[in-house]
This record gives structure tokens, C-alpha cells and sequence, in this order.
């Protein structure tokens, strides 16, 4: 079971920039796909960065062009670089590992990382 751990949100103005981190346990981040996701109340959680264990990549439309998702395969940390913010942005930040885009989410949810883009 892959445990995960989200930091490095916050505050930013729109147009501002922040990387997250995630720090996972278990040999299952190297074997696998890691993705990022979202979630606003009321909303269900949203797939919006992934990255295979070969370092393809895929993004949600919202977020292309702007997000980029990297993993460091021998710390078993992923991060997710995020520029030209938006409002539309705010929203608890998590990651997991999946095995394709969509798929089911392998590890055990953790706690997230808030985003807040707000002037």
C-alpha cells in the first residue's frame, strides 16, 4: 500500500507560481504511474496531471500548457510545477499512483495540500 504525503501549498495571486510536492512510501511509486489531483467542495476529485514510471506525460486540458509533473524515481517523490495560476485553481491538491490515466488510485488518500489563487 502506497502511503502519500502532499506539501507546498498556499496562498498566490493569480498569475503566481507554486510546486508541490509528494513524498509516497512503498516500492509501488516506482513500478507505477503518479498523478495529481484535485478536489473543491462539492466536486468530485479530478485527475489533472499524470506521469508514468517512464516519464510520459498527460494533463488535463484545463491545466495544459501551465502545470508540468516530474518524479524523482530514486527519492519516490513527485511534483507538480504550476504557473500562470488561476482562480479556478483553488482547490486541495493530491497525488497517488495509478496505472493509466483514469485509472483506480492504488494508495491509501492523503491529506492534501491546499491551493488558494486569490488577489
Amino acid at each position: 500500500q502506497v502511503q502519500l504525503v502532499e506539501s507546498g501549498g498556499g496562498l498566490v495571486q493569480p498569475g503566481g507560481s507554486l510546486t508541490l510536492s509528494c513524498a509516497a512510501s512503498g516500492s509501488i511509486f516506482r513500478a507505477n504511474a503518479m498523478g495529481w489531483y484535485r478536489q473543491t467542495p462539492g466536486k468530485p476529485r479530478e485527475l489533472v496531471a499524470f506521469i508514468t514510471s517512464g516519464g510520459n506525460t498527460n494533463y488535463a486540458d484545463s491545466v495544459k500548457g501551465r502545470f508540468t509533473i516530474s518524479r524523482d524515481n530514486t527519492k519516490n517523490l513527485a511534483f507538480l510545477q504550476m504557473k500562470s495560476l488561476k482562480p479556478e485553481d483553488t482547490a486541495v491538491y493530491y497525488c497517488n499512483a495509478l496505472r493509466t490515466w483514469g485509472g483506480l488510485a492504488l494508495g491509501s488518500w492523503g491529506q492534501g495540500t491546499q491551493v488558494t489563487v486569490s488577489s
